[in-house]
Order: C-alpha cells, then structure tokens, then sequence
C-alpha cells in the first residue's frame, strides 16, 4: 500500500504519532487509508446535503475494511456567480479544485480516493486530479435537484431565468415572478435539468467513473445514500485489484463519453471540460471529434432546457446505463472499457432497460439522426466554437442578420432589457473568454432575457464567453481566437451581417476580405487590470476550443 511508506517501520513514529493524534487506533493505522473529497458547503444547494453522502462514504469504506479519512474541495455555484463579478470565478476553481487536491492527496500518501462532488466546475475538477494522482478512485456525487412546479407544469432554474424576461417584457406579473422564484428549486441538488452539473455526473457514469445513477438519483432520495455506500465498498475493490482512474478513463472511454454526451443533449461545457479531463489522461481530442461523433450519434433525450422531461425522468426511466444501451444497439460504444464497477461497460448496460420511450428515445426513433452539439466553424471561429443544437428552435437552425456588439455581458443585458434588440439580431458579447473575461462567463441572462421576450425565435447570440447548461436557443459559445487573443470577434462591427448555419456547421462574418484585413491590421486587442489569481490565470489559460487548460 502508498500509505505504508508513512506508516511502517521505526522512522515513521513521528506520522503515527499524528495519526493517533486524530484519534485513529492501531487497528485503523493498519487499514488503508481512503480520502474523501468532500464538496459540502453551505452557499451551493447542490453541496448542501453532501455532508449526509460523505458519511455514507465513510461507512461504505469501513465496512469494506479501509479507514476513511475526510479532505475538503471547493465549489462555486454558478446560479449565484451568474451575472456579476463572481462569475469570472466559476471556471477557474476548476484548476483549483484539481490543484489542491492533487496537492492534499500527494501529501498525506492516501491509497485511495471517494470524491465526492456535485456542482459545474466542482465534477470536472475532481476528474482531472483522478486522473493525475492515478490512485484507485470512485466518484459519487450529491444528486441532482427535483423539478419544481408552477401551475401544474414542472420548472428548473432555466425557468426562473426566463421569467425574468419575461416580467422584463410586460408578459407577467411580479407575483407571478415571485412565484417562480419561491418554488422553481424546491430541494437540494443540482439544478434539476441537463445542465453542466447534471451533465458531468451523467457523463462520470459514460466515462466508468461513477456506479449507475451517479448522475440521475435525484439527491432527496434514500438510493442516493445507499449508492454512497457502495461507491466507498467499490472503491476498496478496486484497490484490491489495483484499478486506477487511467486504465478506466482511456481514449475509448471518452469517445463512450462524448458519444453519451450527444445523446443526452448535454451542456455545451461539456466541451470545455472533456478536453481538460482528455488532456490530464494523456489523450488529446479536438472539437473536430465531436462533430464526427455527432454526426452518427442520434439524440435521444430533451430533457430541460431542451424539452419538458427532468433528471429525475430520466432516472426513472433506466438512467444513463438505459440510453448506453441504447446507443450499443447499433454499436456506437467501446463496450470493452472497464469501469469502477470491475466489470466492462458492455457488461454494466446488458439488460439495462429503457422504460420510457418519451424520455430516452428508441435508438430506431430518435429526435434527430445526429448529436446535441454541435462545432461551428468559420471565419469568425476558425479554431471552433460550440451550439447545444438540441435545444435549438427549427427555424433559427439557419440565421442570418445584423451584428448588436457589446464588449461585455452587462452593456448587452442592458440594451436587451432596454427592447433595443429586435428580431433579426445577432448579438454579439466579445472580451468574455478565458483570458479576455478573464474566466470566460457564462451567458444565462442574456440568453433568458432573449427567450423570456419572446425573441428566441428570431435573434441569435454568438459570444466568446460560454453558456450555462440551462441556456437554450441559437446561442454560439467558446468562438476561438477570442477578442482578447487578436480573433476576429474583436473587430465585428455594428450591422455587419453574420451568418450561423448550424446544420453545415458553419459561421462567417460576411464583410469583404480587404476590409477585414484592414481591421485586422489596425486592431489592438483591449485589456483589463487584473491582479490576484485571475491576472495570473488570464496568463496560463488556454482558448476554449482547447478546453481552456492551463499552459
């Protein structure tokens, strides 16, 4: 065992002092020592309960014969960071949170590792010091949120957002809003649809990081601490067969991921995070991948912002394993991959049941022949940018119009909230990507602003920022080179004509090429005083097109 090198032998007196100075007893000393990473904290309702599932962790891994030890991991929920300052600080914690558990883990030498996370950036971090660390690691997350219910249809927090628009617009009351804000998130969890929490718990199971219903037993459930317990049982198997988080998280297994993540309709952060998650496993993908996938992966969910069906639906209907096996019927999957199960995918998905064919589409009748997401790329994102193509209306699949440009998100909200966008827009929010944000802000409430007025059918939003999963509509994220790094975002001007072809996977600015040279060639990109953490990370980070990992 790792820890062994702490513990045995007369020159360790000094580590078993401290051991027993946390009150651990021989018999514990002797037992391998399993960290758990443990997200709870009490501002992210997705982190509220997490205290409840790491003691189920604990008494999963002392049942199975190993000593529980409890490490903290921080977590930003993006809904409270969303629109102001703070957001600049959602995706960067998730190099922190990779950071400093890699840091706590190498020190106190564990053997094995829960995680045990939940919210946006708070997963993806995790995932990356698992594959760094290499040490035997189940992940087991918080659970995901119930749906709320508003006049007898059910809400998430897209719901709220776009009711903020829509009182904007004149189209509802303030008690009607305050209604929506009482009862749209009405327990703990992670926002209750395919959101990026949502999707990189769902995403865990595809990868064979997380045991069924990681990402779909909703977090009030009892099944979710019983699935704890078995995620602290599992993790001491996989010691005592020496599985670790790379030889489970191959290239094959992230194709089953980016594949799962097609299917699903997941977030577009998806496509920020499983580039990272590649890239710390030693495997480079690129967003070219992903549109090869999609192109013969069919979508079989709309679970919301895309449709009316929830998490807790999907659970219901047989879960991440139900549309994996779905997938596998026409062999789309890498079923040999093993899992943190002990077993192989294919072995984890045969007979996993899909029980409602209005949540998971038969794999012969799906909502679309290709994927949720889609890349564009074009003049204005020569290196790539991202749709969630699933949650796009037919009509704006193809759109053309006039540049509004703003150079951030606050000036486009304002002039959104002010009617002066009309149908036939096309805004664009530029200096909000990894280094020009910096932090690359997501862009829910101009997006929900679009849709509550009532103007989602007709206007689009191309940034170089990124979107919450509960953004929908023709909203096109992560255009790399952004405006900060010279991209020819930088130099879009007022009523230039923008065309976005989502089915050709295309977007092009539509100005002469002399005259953009010329632009190109007088353009001096912005920039922002920073300090602390955010001057150095504008600093390190990569385009999004690359996951913006750290250089």
């Amino acid at each position: 065992m790792k820890s062994d090198s702490l513990k045995k032998g007369m020159q360790n007196a000094p580590h078993r002092a401290l051991y027993h100075a946390l009150g651990l007893t021989e018999e514990e000393i002797e037992r391998p020592l399993v960290g758990i990473v443990s997200s709870y904290n009490e501002i992210v309702p997705g982190h509220m309960n997490i205290d409840k599932i790491v003691d189920a962790v604990k008494l999963g891994v002392a049942m199975a014969g190993g000593t529980p030890i409890v490490f903290p991991a921080i977590a930003v929920c993006d809904g409270i960071a969303m629109g102001h300052t703070g957001m600049k600080y959602s995706l960067v914690t998730r190099d922190l949170i990779a950071d400093s558990t890699e840091a706590m883990a190498m020190a106190h030498g564990f053997d094995a590792l829960v995680m045990v996370p939940n919210c946006d950036k708070n997963v993806p971090g995790l995932l990356m010091a698992a594959a760094r660390l290499n040490i035997p690691t189940v992940f087991v997350s918080g659970g995901p949120m119930l749906a709320g219910h508003v006049d007898g249809a059910k809400t998430s927090f897209s719901s709220i957002s776009e009711a903020v628009g829509a009182f904007n617009a004149g189209k509802i009351t303030e008690e009607k809003l305050r209604e929506y804000e009482c009862k749209t998130c009405p327990t703990c969890g992670s926002c209750s649809g395919m959101y990026t929490a949502n999707s990189m718990n769902c995403l865990t199971e595809a990868l064979g990081m997380g045991l069924r219903g990681n990402g779909t037993v909703p977090a009030v459930y009892s099944a979710r601490i019983e699935l704890a317990k078995h995620a602290g049982m599992a993790v001491m198997e996989l010691l005592r067969k020496n599985i670790r988080p790379r030889d489970i998280m191959t290239k094959d297994a992230i194709m089953n991921a980016l594949t799962v993540d097609m299917a699903l309709g997941c977030s577009t952060n998806s496509m920020l995070h499983l580039p990272a998650i590649a890239h710390e496993c030693g495997v480079e993908i690129n967003l070219d991948i992903a549109n090869r996938i999609s192109e013969k992966t069919p979508n079989l969910c709309h679970l919301a912002p895309a449709g009316r069906t929830y998490i807790e639906e999907l659970d219901e209907a047989g879960g991440v394993w139900a549309v994996m096996n779905e997938l596998n019927k026409k062999g789309l999957l890498h079923t040999d991959c093993m899992t943190v199960t002990g077993k192989t995918v294919g072995e984890n998905i045969a007979g996993c049941v899909n029980l409602n064919h209005n949540v998971i589409r038969p794999i012969e009748d799906p909502y679309s022949e290709t994927g949720g997401i889609a890349v564009l790329r074009g003049n204005l994102a020569p290196e790539g940018s991202v749709v969630k193509r699933s949650a796009v209306l037919p009509e704006m699949l193809v759109h053309e119009g006039p540049a509004r440009v703003f150079d951030c998100e606050e000036d486009a909200q304002a002039a959104i909230n002010a009617g002066k966008i009309v149908a036939g827009d096309v805004v664009v929010i530029r200096y909000e990507g990894p280094k020009g944000g910096p932090g690359m802000r997501e862009m829910l409430n101009p997006t929900s602003a679009i849709m509550g007025m009532g103007l989602g059918n007709s206007v689009a939003l191309i940034t170089d920022g990124r979107f919450s999963g509960a953004t929908r509509g023709a909203c096109v994220g992560h255009i790399t080179p952004e405006a900060a790094s010279g991209g020819l975002i930088g130099v879009v001007e007022e009523g230039d004509i923008i065309s976005i072809n989502i089915p050709e996977n295309k977007i092009e600015l539509k100005v002469d090429d002399a005259i953009l040279a010329e632009r190109m060639k007088n353009f001096v990109p912005k920039k922002k005083e920073l300090s602390g953490y955010l001057k150095r990370y504008a600093a390190l980070v990569s385009g999004g097109a690359s996951g913006a990992i750290l250089n």
